[in-house]
C-alpha cells in the first residue's frame, strides 16, 4: 500500500471530483464511503440540490448520499484542500458537430488553480486519444507552474456509467485506468481498487485508454447503423427488420443490434471525437462518417413515413394531430441530452404537423429551454398516429385498449423500439 494511498484511508487528504453530472456525483458518493470527498460544480444551483441529498440528475435516491462522507461546493478555492483531482465533466460537440473541450479545459483550469507538488489528477471525460496529454495537462502545468509527470502525477480512467442501468451499476462494471507512469498507475489503481467490484483493466499508455473508450461507442453505433440502413432497405421490400433480425440470430455467430434512433451523450457524440482526431492527422475516416450520417438520417426517414401513413389515409398532415410518447434519450431515465426524438418531433412539425409529446420522466422545463419543445402532462384529444418513441415501463404495461382510447379511427401505431405485439394492431409500423 503506498503512502498516499493510506493517506486517503486514514482521511489525511482528501479526494476531489470535479463535475458532479451524471458521471461525477455517483463516483464521488462511491468514493466518500471510504475516504473523505470534495465534490465540485461549478452550478451552485445543482450543489445547494446535492447539499440536500437530492440528485439533479434524477438517478440516485436520497439514500445513495447516506454516511457519505463528502463537502459539495462551488467554490473553486476548496480544491486546493484535496490531493487527488477527478475530473469527470461532460464532452460534447458543438452545432458543427465538432469535440467542445470548453468543460473539459475549464475544470483543467480550475484543478491547475489548486494543484499542489506531490497531487494526482484523473480525467474520466470521454477524449479521442492524445487530448489529455496534449490538451489538458499543459493547461495544469502553465496554471500551477509545476511539472507534469515530475512534480504531479497523472493519469486517465473513462468512466463506464450507464444512465438508467440499476444492475450494471459503477462498482459493477470493469474499470480501464492509466497513469503517466508505473508509479501513478500503481497509485490511481490502488484508489479506484477499493470501490470497483468487477475489477481493473491497467492500460499501457494513457492514449491506449483514451482510444478504447472512444471506439466502444464508435462500434455500437457502426453496428446499429448497419441495422438502421438494412431496415430502411427492407421497410421498402416490405420486410420486418425484427423478423428478418430473429431469423438470422438462429445462427451462433450473428450478434442481434437492433435498429433505432441513436442519441444520447456517448452513442452519437464519441464518433465525432475519433473522426475529429483522424483528420487532424489527415485521414478520412469513411466507415465512421457514414455510420453516423445513417442514424443522423433515421429521424427524417421515419417522420416521411409517418406522412407517407397520413396520406394513405387520405388525411392532410397539416390538420392532423400526433402523439409521441416519450422523448428522453432511452427508457426510464430523464436525460434529454441529444434525444433524437426531438430531431423527430422537429422534422413532423416541418411538415405542419400537430405534435403532442408526453413523458413521464421527461422535464417539462428542461425541454422547453433546451430545445423550445412543449411537454404536456396528459394526452389532449384524440389522435391520428400514435409514436411510440422510447420504452418507457409505463408504456409497456398499457394495452391495446389504452391506445385506442387515444385514437381517432383505429389506431395507427409507429411502435419506433418494437415493444408491442403486431398482431394486435390493424395499422402497425416499425424499424
Amino acid at each position: 500500500m503506498s503512502k498516499l494511498f493510506d493517506s486517503f484511508i486514514n482521511k489525511e487528504k482528501i479526494i476531489s471530483v470535479t463535475g458532479l453530472g451524471y458521471v461525477g456525483l455517483p463516483l464521488a458518493l462511491e468514493f466518500a464511503k471510504y475516504f473523505k470527498v470534495i465534490g465540485f460544480d461549478i452550478n451552485s444551483a445543482r450543489v445547494e440540490l446535492m447539499k440536500k441529498g437530492i440528485d439533479p440528475s434524477k438517478e440516485l435516491d436520497s439514500n445513495a448520499f447516506d454516511g457519505c462522507d463528502i463537502t459539495f461546493t462551488a467554490d473553486v478555492e476548496d480544491l486546493k484542500k484535496a490531493h487527488f483531482h477527478i475530473v469527470g465533466v461532460p464532452t460534447d460537440i458543438d452545432e458543427n458537430k465538432v469535440p467542445n473541450l470548453n468543460p473539459l479545459l475549464g475544470a483543467s483550469r480550475s484543478v491547475a488553480s489548486a494543484l499542489k507538488k506531490g497531487d494526482y489528477v484523473v480525467y474520466e471525460s470521454t477524449v479521442y486519444p492524445g487530448c489529455t496529454e496534449e490538451d489538458c495537462i499543459p493547461i495544469l502545468e502553465s496554471i500551477s507552474g509545476l511539472e507534469g509527470g515530475v512534480d504531479f502525477k497523472f493519469g486517465y480512467s473513462p468512466e463506464r456509467i450507464v444512465p438508467g442501468d440499476k444492475v450494471k451499476t459503477l462498482t459493477n462494471i470493469l474499470k480501464i485506468v492509466s497513469g503517466n507512469d508505473d508509479e501513478a498507475l500503481e497509485v490511481i489503481s490502488e484508489v479506484y481498487g477499493s470501490i470497483i467490484k468487477a475489477g481493473l483493466h491497467k492500460a499501457e499508455s494513457i492514449k491506449v485508454a483514451e482510444a478504447a473508450k472512444v471506439i466502444e461507442n464508435t462500434q455500437r453505433d457502426i453496428n446499429i447503423s448497419l441495422m438502421n440502413e438494412l431496415a430502411i432497405i427492407f421497410d421498402k421490400m416490405g420486410i420486418d427488420t425484427k423478423a428478418v433480425i430473429e431469423a438470422a440470430g438462429t445462427k451462433w455467430n450473428f450478434h442481434k443490434y437492433q435498429p433505432g434512433l441513436v442519441g444520447g451523450h456517448c452513442i452519437s457524440v464519441d464518433p465525432f471525437y475519433l473522426m475529429h482526431k483522424a483528420k487532424q492527422l489527415g485521414i478520412d475516416p469513411q466507415v465512421i462518417a457514414a455510420g453516423r450520417r445513417v442514424n443522423d438520417f433515421i429521424p427524417s426517414f421515419i417522420a416521411k413515413r409517418i406522412v407517407q401513413a397520413l396520406i394513405e389515409q387520405d388525411k392532410n398532415p397539416g390538420k392532423a394531430k400526433v402523439l409521441v410518447m416519450g422523448i428522453t434519450f432511452k427508457e426510464d431515465v430523464s436525460d434529454i441530452r441529444n434525444s433524437k426524438v426531438v430531431d423527430l418531433v422537429k422534422e413532423l412539425m416541418d411538415y405542419s404537423i400537430h405534435v403532442h409529446v408526453i413523458d413521464p420522466h421527461g422535464c417539462p422545463n428542461e425541454l422547453a429551454h433546451e430545445y423550445g419543445i412543449t411537454l404536456i402532462e396528459e394526452p389532449v384529444g384524440l389522435y391520428d398516429i400514435i409514436v411510440l418513441a422510447v420504452g418507457h415501463n409505463e408504456y409497456i404495461q398499457m394495452t391495446t385498449e389504452d391506445f385506442q382510447k387515444l385514437s381517432k379511427d383505429e389506431i395507427y401505431m409507429f411502435d419506433i423500439k418494437g415493444m408491442k405485439n403486431p398482431k394486435e394492431f390493424k395499422n402497425y409500423w416499425r424499424l
